[in-house]
């Protein structure tokens, strides 16, 4: 009789562990949860906003923690490999793992299919760098970055407004959701603004290492401007054969460009005169930039941190100032609960970010225009 009591509170015993290590709090702080590609082709977007995020976390938490009782924050960033399916099993072990809200996630697919997670779940969501615009279609999600469309719109309008080309061509991904709808945009624009779009020229996933026949259409165009709505990877390999093939058009591009003088390393020259709007400068004068700049290398081996890893250093501490306007001070409380505080929470605060000043709408977008920049002797200035 005794062998099967203690059998049976074994029993229980280990269904009640089993219970705790599924969706148990397992912290003494407050569980942010992160995906993004860690691997993969799109790994250094992941890792970027992986180390933003944490600088931020590690900053608050010396600092004091959160609110009057000094809550402190955790951070549990895992990878998705910039895939939707994998984002999706990435959400739900975060939250077997006592995810309270989610910073994430890092690339627009991946992101518009754990948004319909979060939404049934009711998890706050912001993210750091899906752009999309389905990235936030419901309320319980916002976003740090610009919208696609709006990238697209401000390009064109800073190309037509100051004259700097007629005729443009465009090299974009037709299998990326960022480059598609910057691309959609920048064309509807472009009419308004006067400007002809000589040759359009895409590529997809599955060949973005050889541009030279994109290449070769756009220097028989006679395009005084190529538009790049792509990301610094393929813009480095546009860059590098477009100047062995005699190209001499100027290049316009949006955020994505974003960390191409790093990606050149040795050719770095080819990028000067290279144009893009972003919310952020590696070489900004301003006080919070090069404080920032100056602490993500030495956390990261005197690695330069780019737009993602300033997207993801302002998201947390949008989060710090978003629980803090909620006056939120209970490590144990519900997601559910904690987004309907935070969803409002969001539409008050107002904070100055490393990628400028900061504030959102209820529809979860920010209310700032992108800023347009300029490669210069290898840095990036304000024009």
């Amino acid at each position: 009789m005794k062998k099967r009591i203690f059998s049976i509170a074994l029993a229980g015993t280990m269904i009640l562990s089993g219970l705790v290590g599924c969706s148990g709090k397992k912290s003494d702080a407050l569980v942010i949860g992160g995906i993004g590609p860690l691997t993969g082709e799109n790994a250094q977007y992941g890792e970027a906003v992986r180390n933003g995020a944490q600088l931020a976390v590690d900053e608050i938490n010396a600092a004091g923690g959160v609110g009057t009782n000094g809550m402190k924050l955790e951070l549990n960033f895992q990878d998705d490999e910039g895939d939707s399916e994998k984002a999706v099993n990435a959400y739900n072990t975060l939250k077997d793992n006592g995810m309270q809200l989610l910073m994430g996630t890092v690339t627009s697919k991946p992101c518009i299919a754990v948004s319909e997670y979060t939404y049934s779940d009711n998890m706050f969501m912001l993210t750091p760098s899906g752009s999309a615009i389905d990235c936030t279609k419901y309320d319980n999600a916002f976003r740090v970055c610009f919208t696609d469309p709006t990238q697209g719109k401000s390009s064109a309008q800073y190309i037509g407004v100051n004259d700097l080309a007629t005729k443009v061509a465009v090299i974009y991904d037709s299998s990326s959701d960022y480059s598609a709808g910057i691309y959609d945009a920048f064309v509807a624009e472009a009419k308004n603004q006067g400007i002809e779009i000589v040759i359009t020229q895409a590529f997809t996933k599955d060949s973005k290492t050889d541009f030279s026949v994109q290449i070769q259409k756009v220097k028989e165009s006679g395009a005084e401007l190529v538009f790049l709505p792509i990301y610094y990877n393929e813009a480095a390999l546009i860059l590098q054969q477009a100047s062995s093939a005699g190209v001499t058009a100027k290049v316009f591009g949006c955020d994505g460009l974003d960390g191409i003088i790093n990606q050149l390393a040795g050719d770095a020259s080819l990028a000067e005169g290279v144009m893009l709007l972003t919310p952020f400068s590696v070489n900004s004068s301003d006080e919070t930039t090069k404080k920032f700049v100056s602490a993500y290398k030495t956390a990261f081996s005197n690695e330069l941190p780019n737009q993602f890893a300033a997207d993801a250093y302002d998201a947390i501490y949008a989060i710090k100032a978003a629980l803090e306007q909620a006056k939120v001070t209970d490590l144990e409380i519900d997601a559910s609960e904690l987004c309907d505080l935070l969803k409002i929470a969001m539409t008050k605060i107002n904070i100055d970010g490393v990628t400028g000043e900061m504030a959102w709408t209820a529809a979860g977008e920010r209310a700032k225009d992108p800023v347009p920049m300029k490669i210069v002797n290898g840095t990036y200035v304000a024009m």
